[in-house]
């Protein structure tokens, strides 16, 4: 079985493969403090409780944002699975080019989506990340990747609405009765999930048209489902397409 492993800013996913189907996931929350060991404690439990062997891994692959845990779990996979990782970066075959003023510096999440969407959905193709930020990645008709637009994220925009402004409280991200809110939680939710649906739409309109026509629109991460039942711009919700892309990164990289 393959493992998978997007480290992201706020969290990790993590998945196994037997061959192209998936056996498993997990989600847990990142943090730069944890040492390769207690990240493998925590794996190990994860195993036990769906009943798989490290044995069974045999092979990795990992994308990450957060540059101080790729080393961590790097090491991890060296002494407990003992492989060595497909990390997605300088040197790994990704099978797609990077048409932006400075390619290094486009997040390994994204690229691994868009290889994903671009042979999952079609070209050209539109790849919404719902994470810390929210990230509309674009694919041209010709399969390259050819910009990013980002935003604040839907937790990120309502964090800082609880945290700099005094009388407004945290409230559940979820949709509220009407736009026209008559209540401060359902005013918040207002701006929050209509706002959000409103920047989806408007940033897909326009990377659509600078794309040529129409696009596909695919958008993953947790938060998804709750801004695309919003919309009708987004046609596909997949949460697992960074690990999708990982596996399929994977098998470009193996003689």
């Amino acid at each position: 079985m393959l493992l998978c492993i997007d480290i992201g800013n706020t969290n990790i996913k993590l998945g196994l493969f037997n061959d192209s189907k998936p056996c498993a996931h997990w989600r847990i929350a990142t943090d730069r403090a944890k040492l390769p060991d207690e990240y493998a404690m925590l794996l190990l439990d994860l195993f036990a409780a769906e009943r798989i062997q490290l044995s069974e891994v045999t092979g990795c692959a990992i994308s990450s944002v957060v540059p101080p845990l790729t080393p961590v779990f790097t090491e991890m996979v060296q002494r407990y699975l003992e492989r060595a990782p497909v990390i997605v970066g300088p040197g790994i075959k990704t099978g797609i080019s990077i048409r932006t003023d400075n390619p290094a510096e486009v997040g390994a999440d994204l690229i691994v989506n868009a290889v994903a969407a671009r042979q999952l959905y079609g070209l050209p193709v539109v790849i919404i990340g719902f994470g810390t930020a929210t990230t509309f990645s674009a694919v041209s008709a010709q399969g390259d990747f050819v910009g990013v637009a980002i935003a604040p994220g839907l937790y990120t925009g309502a964090e800082v609405l609880f945290r700099f402004a005094a009388k407004l409280p945290q409230v559940e991200l979820a949709r509220p009765p009407r736009a026209i809110g008559k209540n401060t939680i359902h005013s918040m939710q207002s701006g929050l999930i209509f706002g959000f649906a409103g920047l989806v739409e408007g940033l897909v309109k326009r990377m659509s048209s600078e794309l040529g026509g129409r696009a596909h629109v695919v958008a993953t991460g947790g938060l998804a489902e709750i801004i695309a039942a919003e919309t009708g711009v987004i046609e596909v919700v997949e949460p697992d397409l960074t690990l999708m892309g990982l596996r399929m990164i994977y098998e470009m990289n193996q003689p």
